[in-house]
């Protein structure tokens, strides 16, 4: 999985379909991310100590991955990722139109620099 948190990314289906936000938390053995401002839902809370007024609460539900496109830096469209070795064997996501840089997913190993 190569989305992390603060990625930008664009959802592919559902009701907020075509909307762009940041990624707030990745379960990756669940495979679902948590986007800011998608998939909101209203949770009703009795009160409490900690929560003194109750009412309903609006949050984030998670997402499954498949259903979120990483948004690339380099073009600003939403475009499927691939990882690539660098020269010194660091691990870097690029995106597939454009071919730009987004970011290292692993740091350099000497097994996989280019000699």
């Amino acid at each position: 999985m190569l989305i992390k948190t603060n990625d930008l990314v664009q959802i592919l289906c559902g009701d907020d379909r075509g909307a762009r936000g940041k990624v707030l938390r990745v379960d990756r053995s669940a495979r679902k991310v948590v986007v800011e401002g998608v998939n909101r839902t209203r949770k009703h809370v009795r009160r409490s100590q900690r929560n003194p007024r109750g009412g309903v609460l609006s949050m984030e539900m998670p997402l499954p991955v498949s259903n979120v496109l990483l948004v690339c830096r380099g073009c600003n469209a939403a475009a499927r990722m691939g990882a690539r070795y660098q020269a010194d064997g660091s691990k870097e996501r690029y995106c597939k139109k454009c071919g730009a840089g987004n970011g290292l997913v692993a740091p350099a190993k000497t097994r996989y620099a280019k000699k």
